[in-house]
């Protein structure tokens, strides 16, 4: 405890002195934060990279300062930018006396610009001869590797501007979800899909069996939400005769918090006229192999010490098929909502009165299958329960024409041969108001508007949605999804 509390006081000692440095600065005409600009020519990994061409050259850089030495007339100092670190050699005759006092009075995690050439220090290191050392920003905080460096978890999502700075894998991570996220647009656009924008006030959050957030929109005086899916709006839009669209989006769900969930997140989802869920499959797997190609350079990848091949093809398999297989239980026998609720009993299986054999049948499939799922898998042909927007099996209406893609262990992605009869549809919105009025939460509303859409005609589509966020924690070897998300939700410090 009083080694904590003399740590503490030695920080704040160190704060203030930081703070003295910036009145002293500011007083002498030199205000830091008076700078707006710095004319960078170079970053570091380029002239790492490129050494043989920026060798014996001038150029400028700009950065952090993450760590300093300073020996009487010459200093070494490292700097950090975007792309990386380089070392800087800085000697008092070379800037100048008033300046090299400046340099020594500069703290680790100020941002600097350097103007000077490029060399190769005796022992081998590319390095930067300074001829100016210019002060752009004054820190004035403390880098937290000075005592005892970021690993906290929870400090680390809540200040993910220091987690950047002083965690070069955090930032890799980022990197790597925007490439991610430029490569699927890449293949979408070269597969002629139109990449749109649909509302996220919404005032039926439909497409998807969740709870919404509930907002006010005081201009109307009404209740709105957020949106949950991006389906219902994008269907609308190949009514509209735009036979491929797609959309990149941020969604909310009003649901708890684990290494999967995020209450908003980033969903991907795509509708194709004239295609069903066997084409999506199709678009599926190519779409994940050429990311991972374009992104990582192999489709061969590693997720938590296991390797899981996506240049293979990918398994297919109905859910009655899978639970048979990991479950020992063949599901066409069971004929009743009573049958199927004994067979809950019997393996333990907790369920709700108002729950019918489908129901059951996606239970056991979580409960028994889904942690056998590590290559990569089509789960297909899920019961219509718990599938409102998809259209029937015509040999077997009890299920229909959807699939999930699961690798290790996880759902990666949700597809459909869409449903298109507005008279179907209409009854499936009736039983999911069935169901919200029996106390389910996350059961679909009529929306009448979709279903008039709908009326209009519908090409038969197929369309997908993909969770963008595990698919980077895929990429990335990443094993919550909030080391993908930049600021991901966390509870308030005055709670």
């Amino acid at each position: 405890m009083a080694q904590q509390q003399n740590q503490e006081q030695d920080i704040n000692q160190l704060l203030k002195v930081r703070r003295e440095k910036l009145a002293e600065l500011q007083e002498n005409g030199k205000d830091p934060f008076q700078i707006t600009k710095y004319d960078v020519t170079a970053h570091t990994m380029q002239i790492k990279d490129n050494y043989a061409e920026f060798e014996g050259k001038e150029v400028k850089i700009a950065g952090r300062v993450m760590s300093k030495r300073v020996m009487g007339k010459a200093s070494f100092c490292n700097v950090q930018d975007v792309e990386g670190n380089i070392q800087s050699y800085v000697a008092r005759d070379v800037i100048g006396e008033e300046e090299y006092k400046a340099f020594k009075k500069m703290d680790i995690g100020d941002i600097v610009g350097i103007r000077g050439t490029v060399f190769t220090t005796k022992t081998g290191e590319i390095s930067i001869h300074a001829e100016e050392v210019a002060l752009l920003s004054k820190s004035l905080q403390i880098l937290p590797e000075k005592y005892h460096g970021l690993t906290n978890t929870d400090q680390r999502y809540r200040q993910r501007y220091v987690d950047l700075i002083v965690n070069k894998e955090v930032k890799d991570t980022f990197i790597k979800r925007t490439k991610i996220l430029r490569s699927i647009r890449n293949y979408l656009d070269g597969e002629g899909f139109l990449e749109v924008e649909t509302p996220i006030l919404v005032s039926n959050a439909g497409g998807a069996a969740a709870r919404p957030f509930v907002a006010h929109y005081n201009a109307l005086d009404e209740d709105v939400k957020l949106r949950i899916s991006l389906e219902l709006y994008l269907k609308r839009l190949i009514v509209g005769g735009l036979e491929r669209v797609y959309e990149i989006g941020r969604v909310f769900r009003n649901e708890g918090l684990d290494t999967r969930h995020n209450p908003e997140f980033t969903l991907m989802e795509l509708y194709q006229a004239y295609t069903d869920y066997h084409g999506m499959m199709d678009l599926t797997e190519n779409l994940f192999r050429h990311v991972a190609m374009e992104v990582l350079g192999t489709a061969v990848i590693t997720y938590n010490g296991v390797e899981i091949d996506l240049s293979k093809p990918f398994e297919r398999i109905t859910m009655v098929d899978a639970v048979k297989k990991y479950a020992g239980i063949d599901f066409t026998q069971i004929k009743t909502d009573e049958e199927a609720k004994a067979l809950a009993d019997k393996h333990h299986i907790q369920y709700e009165a108002r729950h019918k054999k489908g129901d059951i049948l996606s239970m056991l499939f979580e409960e028994f299958v889904e942690e056998h799922l590590i290559q990569p898998t089509f789960v297909m042909d899920h019961p219509i329960e718990i599938s409102p927007l998809t259209k029937k099996k015509p040999e077997d209406p009890e299920y229909t024409e959807r699939f999930e893609l699961f690798i290790m262990k996880a759902e990666m992605a949700n597809a459909y041969s869409e449903l298109n009869d507005p008279l179907d549809q209409r009854e499936r919105f009736l039983a999911q108001e069935a169901l919200k009025a029996a106390g389910d939460e996350e059961a679909n509303s009529i929306d009448e508007d979709f279903l008039n859409a709908l009326e209009y005609g519908m090409a038969p589509t197929g369309g997908i949605g993909i969770g963008i966020d595990r698919f980077v924690m895929l990429l990335t070897d990443s094993a919550a999804i909030r080391d993908v998300l930049l600021f991901p939700t966390m509870k308030s410090l005055d709670k």
